[in-house]
Order: structure tokens, then sequence, then C-alpha cells
């Protein structure tokens, strides 16, 4: 007589452990209402909750490993919240900022094709990181560097354009094609090989904290007092970070074969 199947445990999480998804759950309606506000041309709030967005998916990932909480589940959702707020959302953004309607030398609609491409761009990049996190560690150097621009650094070099037009809002807009030619570039580097540094294995010695905290507050009154300003340095900066990282890639003392840069870095 074949026994009673036997009832599979049940897991219980308290609401302190479900806090990543929450804050993913967040990033997603932030950048959803940031759609809602780009259709009814309130460019600057649209950019703004992408930003929070951003802040949020970092948050989510640290709370998660803080409080020993990943799960599959959580990794998938934060995976699909990633291509709407960092994919999706920006390229309706800016389709609806600058490139609605563009008609460049009998190419009728070519800002939606750039729109679509980068939308593309960021599906793939995330499509690889997620094939990657299933694959062992293979060495350090994957805990320092990314293959390719990540999503969330993606969006924020995707709407360098509109930071400028936000600090100068008397300066000429660039032609519809450059901006377009611009933006299928930044989905370009998101699946691109090129070496990008990640900060999440950072580490600060203890005495000097203070510095670190010193300079946190001064960004912190920059993005507070001049936003748009601050944020177009800090792509500026991310920039100069990543020929940093590919020119250390490149030391003659390192072998080509040592040089491995793994998927399974985060995003």
């Amino acid at each position: 007589m074949a026994g009673k199947p036997q009832k599979r445990p049940r897991r219980e999480l308290n609401l302190v452990q479900m806090l990543p998804n929450f804050l993913t759950l967040a990033a997603l309606c932030a950048s959803l209402t940031a759609i809602r506000f780009a259709i009814q041309g309130q460019g600057q709030m649209a950019v703004g909750l992408i930003m929070l967005a951003a802040v949020l998916d970092l948050l989510d990932g640290w709370a998660a490993r803080a409080l020993s909480s990943e799960s599959a589940i959580g990794a998938e959702l934060d995976s699909l919240a990633d291509f709407a707020s960092f994919g999706v959302a920006p390229g309706l953004i800016l389709y609806f900022w600058m490139l609605k309607g563009s008609i460049v030398q009998g190419w009728p609609g070519l800002g939606w094709m750039a729109v679509l491409i980068y939308v593309i761009c960021t599906a793939l990049r995330l499509a690889r990181f997620n094939v990657g996190n299933n694959r062992p560690a293979s060495d350090g150097l994957e805990k320092r560097f990314f293959r390719g621009v990540p999503s969330p650094a993606g969006a924020m070099l995707a709407f360098m354009p509109m930071y400028f037009a936000f600090m100068w809002p008397s300066a000429p807009m660039l032609p519809v094609w450059i901006l377009s030619l611009y933006l299928m570039a930044v989905g370009g580097l998101m699946i691109s090989q090129i070496p990008t540094l990640s900060f999440k294995s950072v580490t600060v010695k203890a005495e000097n904290a203070r510095y670190f905290l010193i300079a946190f507050a001064a960004f912190a009154g920059a993005i507070l007092t001049s936003p748009w300003a601050t944020l177009f340095g800090l792509g500026l900066a991310y920039c100069g970070s990543v020929l940093i990282a590919a020119r250390f890639l490149r030391k003659p003392a390192r072998k080509p074969e040592e040089i491995v840069l793994p998927d399974n870095t985060g995003d």
C-alpha cells in the first residue's frame, strides 16, 4: 500500500527578510511611474525616478546579502525589474523626450529604431548575466570587474544628453541622428566585452572611513543642489573608469590566458 505523500515543510519568512523584494518592487514602481511622467512631458521627474530606481536596485542586493535572504525567485524578480527600470523605461523616456517623430534623410522612425536596439541590448546584457550567475566562480577578477557596462550604468549613460539639456535649457539640441547613434552605442557597450569596474568589492580602511564619509556628504550635497551637473560629471567619471579598467587588464605583465572575465559578477 502506497504511503501518503509527505507534505513539504512550510518555510516562513519575516517581513525583514522580505525587505529586498520590497525594494525591488519599489524600484519597479518608480520606473513605471517614470514612463507616465515622460508621456506627460515631465522629463526631469522621469529621469529622477529612474535614478531612484537605480539606488533601490543597489540597496536590494545589499539587503539580500546582509539578511541572508537571497533566493531564486528574488533573483528572477530583480532581473525582470532591471529590464523594466534600465531598459524599457529609459528607452521610452528618451523617445518621448527627444526622439519621437524623427525623420532623418529618408529614415522615418530612426529614433524608435535606436530605442529598440537599446532595449534589446539591455535584455541581452541581463540574460548573459543570468546565465553566468549559474556558473562557479573562476578567479578574483570577477569580484572587481564586469564584462560590459551594467544595465543601471547603461541607463545613466543613456541619459547624458538629457542631463546636458537640463543644465542648459537654452542650448540647441543635438540632431536626432546623433542622439540615435549615441543611444545605440550605449546599448553596444552593455553587450560588449569591455571590462568595467565593479564597486561591490571596494573596501575602505578603518582609519580612512572618515574621509569616505566626508566625500559621500559632499556628493549628497552636490546631487541635492545641482543634480544634473552632478550626474553629468558622474557619467564622465564612469567613462574614465572604463578606460582605467581596460588599461589595467592590458598590462604587459599579465598573460592573455590569465584574463578571464566571467558573467557572474552582478548587474
